[in-house]
């Protein structure tokens, strides 16, 4: 196969993702190398680098240090992040949390009516993120309120969620350090994979909704003027 001179690397860019869906390749698996996919599309190593660092700002894959190349996190993901958007604001924020107070209530109750015990178990780990530092319990691979929209069984809402999350990332570092009582954030976390682990979906539901509103009163309290240390 050749190609012309005109968006090659973004050509090239879309074959690669098209070999991943090919051979079903998931998060955290290994694609061939820069040579191979060189020789494969009969083009240089270099070019094939360009379209892996295209695919590697999107999240679809992921260099790791002298092992090669990997499908990312990032691999099915629809909505993409703007690294150019301006700072976060009072306002940025607040749009971002009351996007999930429409949504993830009914989430937490769906998961509570479903009780599958593989997602149970998995939400019950990723509630202990909470009394994790901000910037390493962003880097955690499932985020709770992502595993709490996986505990529904629809892939649709577990994607919306995630999607959410990395496309507002830096208002989710703004929520993690002004909502910043490690504890609380834990214990409200439990009460809600408790809640989920019991199939109670009023109280699972009810306790999501208050956990993002009182999210949203401590962004409203904040001075999103004052510099920020931990930055």
């Amino acid at each position: 196969m050749s190609y012309g001179e005109q968006s090659l690397s973004a050509r090239l860019a879309d074959d690669i993702v098209e070999i991943i869906r090919a051979e079903r390749l998931a998060p955290g698996d290994a694609i061939a190398s820069s040579r191979e996919l060189a020789k494969r599309f009969e083009v240089t190593t270099p070019t094939v680098r360009e379209a892996l660092r295209r695919l590697e700002a999107t999240g679809v894959v992921e260099f790791r240090h002298g092992s090669g190349t990997y499908v990312g996190p990032g691999v099915h993901r629809r909505l993409l992040a703007n690294p150019h958007l301006p700072r976060s604001s009072r306002e940025s924020v607040l749009e971002l949390v009351e996007a999930r107070l429409v949504v993830e209530p009914a989430i937490a109750a769906a998961a509570a009516r479903l009780r599958e015990p593989e997602a149970v178990r998995q939400l019950e780990t990723a509630s202990r993120n909470a009394l994790l530092p901000p910037e390493e319990s962003l880097r955690q691979s499932v985020h709770f309120h992502v595993a709490l929209a996986e505990a529904s069984h629809n892939p649709l809402l577990r994607e919306t969620i995630e999607a959410l999350l990395h496309v507002r990332a830096r208002e989710q570092v703004e929520i993690r350090f002004r909502y910043n009582d490690r504890d609380r954030d834990h214990a409200e976390h439990v009460q809600i994979f408790e809640a989920v682990r019991d199939g109670d979906a009023a109280a699972a539901e009810r306790l999501t909704h208050d956990h993002l509103a009182a999210i949203r009163d401590a962004v409203l309290a904040a001075d999103f003027e004052a510099p920020e240390a931990a930055r």
